[in-house]
């Protein structure tokens, strides 16, 4: 047995056709590690209001819960001892995912009834080193 996966497939008995669905799937996920030219990551550094510190942290998790419909993920979500600034690592498919979450009515409509109490943020966009 070899130890490609298109000759494993075919010492399982795989058929042709789903051999080759896996194939392209393996190809598809490999490319996922490099990062597109599109893709836009950023660093997010979230102040919460001290005396509104639960509402600044429902107000990120339902505005980060937004980001799937603008092909944007957090990568990493962190927080500090005294649960008052979070550090998130955001990544978009392409500008135009970021530029649309940043219009996306439901954030801004969230933004907006958070009033003064809204979390204070300073993104910064990142590439890898």
């Amino acid at each position: 047995m070899t130890s490609t996966g298109n000759d494993t497939l075919r010492v399982l008995g795989a058929d042709r056709d789903l051999e080759e669905r896996l194939s392209a799937e393996l190809t598809t996920s490999k490319s996922l590690v490099t990062e597109p030219a599109a893709a836009v990551r950023l660093v997010a550094l979230v102040e919460l209001t001290a005396d509104a510190v639960e509402a600044g942290r429902a107000y990120e998790d339902r505005v980060l819960g937004l980001l799937a419909r603008h092909g944007g993920r957090v990568e990493r979500r962190l927080r500090t001892g005294d649960g008052r600034s979070e550090v998130h690592v955001i990544r978009f498919d392409t500008r135009a995912g970021y530029d649309s979450f940043l219009a996306d009515p439901e954030r801004v409509a969230l933004r907006a009834d958070l009033g003064d109490a809204a979390p204070t943020s300073r993104v910064l966009e990142v590439q890898e080193v």
